[in-house]
């Protein structure tokens, strides 16, 4: 009965499990950044005061953070550029987590695995990465039949 039970989750297509990872840590950086946006000031002072990241002066920090949980979270949701848009929400990870909150590594371990995923496995087959991919492959065979045929 078990075997069958786990045969049967066995079927749940990987596309699924795509566009629930990409759902989950979109949702956690967009609304991120999207408060960051709407309180700017705020925000600054946070990374004056408490976030103080090496290096960067607050506002440059903030900005970056607020473009990058944005832009990259917008880019994820959809499925577009995925595996780029991963890189910059993992060095922010990184950066959170050697630097400002190194406390708060489970947190940090289950959104870094989801990205780490996506990295790795691209958006799935319900993305427009995958809709850019197939065109581009359709295209290409047809361009290389028409050469093959002269």
């Amino acid at each position: 009965m078990m075997t069958r039970a786990f045969d049967r989750l066995g079927r749940v297509p990987l596309s699924l499990h795509h566009v629930l990872f990409r759902l989950a840590v979109a949702g956690v950086f967009l609304h991120a950044g999207l408060t960051k946006i709407a309180s700017w000031e705020p925000t600054v002072a946070l990374f004056r005061d408490e976030y103080r990241v090496p290096v960067l002066p607050p506002v440059l920090a903030a900005t970056l953070t607020a473009t990058f949980e944005v832009g990259c979270s917008a880019l994820i949701l959809v499925g577009l550029g995925t595996r780029i848009a991963t890189l910059p929400l993992l060095g922010m990870i990184a950066t959170i987590q050697l630097f400002v909150y190194p406390h708060a590594w489970p947190e940090h371990l289950v959104w870094a695995s989801i990205l780490l995923f996506l990295l790795t496995r691209g958006a799935g087959s319900i993305s427009l990465d995958h809709v850019i991919t197939k065109a581009l492959t359709a295209r290409a065979r047809s361009v290389g039949a028409q050469a093959y045929t002269r």
